[in-house]
Order: C-alpha cells, then structure tokens, then sequence
C-alpha cells in the first residue's frame, strides 16, 4: 500500500496527503515517468501543441488546429475516467481509483484560478504542460516562465490553507 505523506505547507493533521513512491520501486517508477514526459514533449512540439503561432491563432479565433486538439484531449480524458471510474481499476499500490466530487460552491476558485491562468496563457504564449517541451526543445527564454510556475505554485500551497475554499 502506498504510504501517504501530508503536504509540507499544511499542518500534519491535514486532510490532504500526497503519495509516497516506495523506496525498492522508485528509480524504476522515476525511469518510466521520465520516459512517458519525454515522449509526450516530443508529441507537443510535433503537434505544434507549443507553437505561439498557433496559440495565437487560437485565441484570434483564426485556426481550428487548437480547439480540435483541446476537445479530443477533454473528449480522451472524459472517456478515460467513466472507464476507470466504471470498470473500478486499482493502481499499482493495490487502492482504488476514484476521482472525489468537487463542491462548487460558488465557483469563485473556479474562475479567478482560470482567468489567471489564461492570461499567463495568453501573456506567455504556453500553459504549463508545453513549458518544459519548449525549454527541452531549445526555447530557453521559458526558463523564466518555467521558474514564474513554479514560484506561482509554491506561493499557492504556501496561502493555500488561508484561501476559502
């Protein structure tokens, strides 16, 4: 069974923790994720996925070429879950995979932490994914970009417990 660790920026009575990889299975488990990212880079650049042309395009209503891409990603990701979700597959540890119900509430967290995101789309010109694609394919100025998520990132976990939910 994997070993449940709580988030460093929440206390240890949190209710959200995050898998621990075993220590006998974890070179091989790192190996393997390395790989599938490596390819999935690869696939982004092919697919001019990355491209700010093409990114630009989109939010100019100019090209289907993104749209198609991103509905055949949310269209393989719905498909994906109600199998997992019906067929009741267990991961590797041996636990269940279930995808918990959101509360929406007002859905305040929902469109603040899109309109952020999609404005650092649209300044940037790459989400997060195609970052690391980009960097890896020879676009270093998003370095910065990379290091700007990552700093995005850490200061979310860091307020995460004084933000509403």
């Amino acid at each position: 069974m994997t070993t449940l660790h709580p988030l460093p920026s929440q206390p240890l009575a949190a209710k959200t923790a995050v898998p621990r990889l075993r220590e006998s299975s974890a070179p091989r488990e790192l190996v393997t994720y390395a790989a599938v990212g490596i390819l999935f880079g690869v696939v982004l650049v092919k697919s001019e996925v990355v491209s700010w042309y093409r990114i630009q395009e989109m939010f100019r209503f100019q090209s289907f070429h993104m749209y198609g891409i991103l509905g055949s990603a949310m269209l393989t990701a719905l498909v994906s879950v109600q199998i997992l979700q019906r067929s009741e597959v267990h991961a590797l540890s041996g636990e269940r995979i279930a995808v918990p119900p959101k509360t929406i509430g007002r859905g305040h967290r929902y469109w603040i932490g899109g309109l952020l995101f999609g404005a650092g789309w649209a300044l940037t010109g790459a989400c997060p994914g195609p970052l690391f694609a980009l960097v890896g394919s020879g676009a270093t100025v998003f370095v910065i970009v990379a290091l700007a998520a990552f700093a995005g990132t850490w200061t979310y976990g860091y307020l995460r417990p004084r933000l509403p939910h």
